[in-house]
């Protein structure tokens, strides 16, 4: 008998407007990523033009302010302003953080104080930057949902997605590059992107999808904003030293944050479920595909996050000094020694995305995550100082696996829910990934801390009596916090020369510290290539083996959780919506 089911209609291609959306997101998307790890690898600079050691006591704060804090108000601000986007327009939020991107990259660059003074410019004018990055992030995949028909959804929302990751390793090799060159470069990258990428947007881009005002949240807004700020605030100086301990989590201070951060957010979610208009739409969690890609997508993030620093640390404090790199010249080659893993998210990315239209979210993701996982297992096996082959190999397989994920997971997460709410959905999917990398840093540092202050301070010791230090200030070398030794690696700084600098003889006041009294054989030794490198790869493989397990754990999590986004169904078929794995009808109003 002849099959009278009728045939389906030809899929609807993206029109020219739809490439425009795509070419000016995702270059939006690309320079707002770049900013968030650019500064790290050009942190050293930055630090020597305004003359301030960021290694002092006191000043950490500032490092780890000028590392996290673009991350913690983007991770603040992207679900409010994806609400806003909905009722007032996602390309004009969009453009309106062109601007402010921009602007607050030019205010950067031309910092006029030194020292503390000078760090607080920095740290201030990054944090309204962030809030620019955040208008874009939050805006640009609803954008692009907007503008691309069902299909073709995954290629679009994948190579978005991908210009966001490897824009954040790309900024590595290019913060170590114009650091070279001159500090204010890093921010100075910015501006042809964003003036350009402004007059483009206000000229091109236009609101084609649904806008629905209505009232302001002010209540939610205002307790999700503090509760979270808080709470991820709490997790930064949960890292920092606190007394004698070499990690701040019995601080009063710390303790109060994150109660106080996580008593807001439960006061949130009480009020958001009893006004008609919440700025976080609860009801959207009813859609399945929209809760297992979100859970999914934090869990990724939480394992991904701060394995960046892990692998940098890797890099720049063992492996690359022990294979004859000087200490300074170590953040520029840690980023060029990292770009496999850009090249995984390159290749696997928009290839999965197009894939996933074809043949749906849930398989492609999942498998992504058994990639993802399976990496952080053979890095587990990797000796310290490994051929570097293997390690690209695996760095490469790594960014393979997010790669394979994120593409279907966007997709999926973003083709899920009704058109009018795709500019919160956005800004909530951002929020999860921004949270969960707050979060990962937070976690994977507190590991690697509490590893090494239990094996680091007899091995780092003993090592310090051998050559010539007298055992007091040894001993007193070794019981400093593990957290200044691990960023003085991130910094491109002698730990060593950095630690002894800050004591000297018995009886003087040389400012060059211990090492001035020692044995010029002794110094060259304490101040080389080999001998921190040395004493630290036992103790931090160690806790690399701990820290690569539980993002592995994580990893298969996260799969698990992607295969409960439910059964695949054709975007073109008859009642398609919520529930669906790729997500890509969205005809569906969210169940009641």
């Amino acid at each position: 008998m002849a099959d009278a089911r009728p045939p389906r209609p030809a899929a609807v291609k993206p029109d020219r407007y739809a490439w425009i959306a795509l070419a000016n997101t995702t270059a939006a998307i690309f320079m707002a990523a770049v900013d968030g790890s650019i500064v790290i690898i050009a942190l050293p600079a930055i630090f020597r033009g305004i003359h301030l050691d960021p290694l002092a006591p006191g000043n950490i704060s500032y490092l780890l302010w000028m590392i996290m804090g673009y991350r913690l108000v983007q991770a603040v601000l992207v679900v409010n302003l994806g609400r806003l986007g909905d009722m007032f327009g996602r390309v004009r939020m969009y453009n309106a953080g062109f601007v402010v991107f921009t602007v607050a990259s030019v205010l950067l660059s031309f910092d006029p104080y030194q020292g503390t003074h000078g760090a607080l410019w920095l740290i201030g004018w990054r944090l309204l930057q962030a809030v620019g990055g955040s208008m874009l992030m939050a805006n640009s995949a609803a954008i692009l949902t907007d503008a691309f028909p069902a299909e073709r959804r995954g290629f679009a929302l994948g190579t978005n997605q991908i210009a966001a990751l490897a824009g954040m390793f790309v900024g590595l090799v290019a913060g170590g590059l114009l650091a070279a060159w001159d500090w204010r470069a890093v921010f100075w990258i910015n501006l042809p992107v964003g003036i350009f990428g402004t007059l483009w947007a206000y000229l091109r881009l236009r609101d084609n999808g649904e806008r629905h005002r209505g009232r302001i949240d002010w209540w939610g807004n205002l307790t999700f904003a503090l509760g979270l700020f808080t709470l991820l605030v709490g997790i930064t100086y949960g890292i920092q030293p606190y007394g004698r301990q070499s990690m701040g989590w019995e601080n009063p201070v710390v303790l109060g944050e994150l109660g106080g951060g996580v008593a807001l957010l439960f006061v949130f979610v009480i009020i958001e479920t009893k006004i008609a208009e919440p700025m976080f739409r609860l009801a959207l969690f009813k859609i399945r595909a929209f809760t297992a890609g979100n859970v999914a997508g934090l869990l990724v993030s939480i394992a991904r996050g701060g394995i960046q620093f892990m692998l940098i640390i890797w890099l720049q404090g063992i492996w690359l000094p022990l294979h004859g790199y000087a200490y300074s010249q170590t953040p520029l080659w840690a980023g060029i020694f990292l770009l496999p893993m850009t090249a995984g998210f390159l290749v696997s990315g928009p290839t999965s995305g197009i894939l996933s239209d074809k043949f749906g979210s849930r398989g492609i993701a999942s498998a992504g995550m058994a990639v993802f996982a399976s990496s952080f297992i053979a890095l587990m096996l990797l000796p310290v100082s490994f051929p570097y082959w293997a390690f690209a190999l695996l760095i490469a397989m790594n960014g393979i696996g997010s790669g394979m994920f994120a593409s279907p997971n966007s997709s999926s997460i973003m083709g899920s829910v009704p058109a009018r709410d795709r500019g919160v959905a956005s800004g909530m999917r951002a929020t999860f990934q921004n949270s969960g990398t707050a979060v990962s840093i937070g976690v994977v540092f507190t590991l690697m801390i509490a590893g090494l202050s239990r094996t680091l301070p007899s091995t780092l010791s003993g090592g310090l009596i051998r050559l010539g230090v007298p055992s007091g200030v040894a001993h007193q070398v070794a019981t400093l916090p593990p957290v200044a030794s691990l960023f003085a690696s991130v910094l491109g700084v002698n730990p060593i020369q950095h630690l002894l600098a800050q004591f000297s003889p018995v009886g003087t006041n040389q400012p060059a510290g211990i090492l001035s009294s020692l044995p010029a054989a002794s110094r060259a030794a304490l101040t080389g290539r080999e001998f921190f490198p040395s004493l630290l790869s036992g103790p931090f493989h160690s806790g690399l083996i701990v820290v690569f397990g539980v993002s592995a754990g994580l990893s298969v999590l996260a799969g698990l959780a992607s295969l409960l986004r439910g059964a695949r169904k054709s975007p073109l078929d008859p009642g398609t919506g919520s529930g669906t794995d790729s997500g890509q009808g969205t005809r569906a109003a969210i169940p009641g």
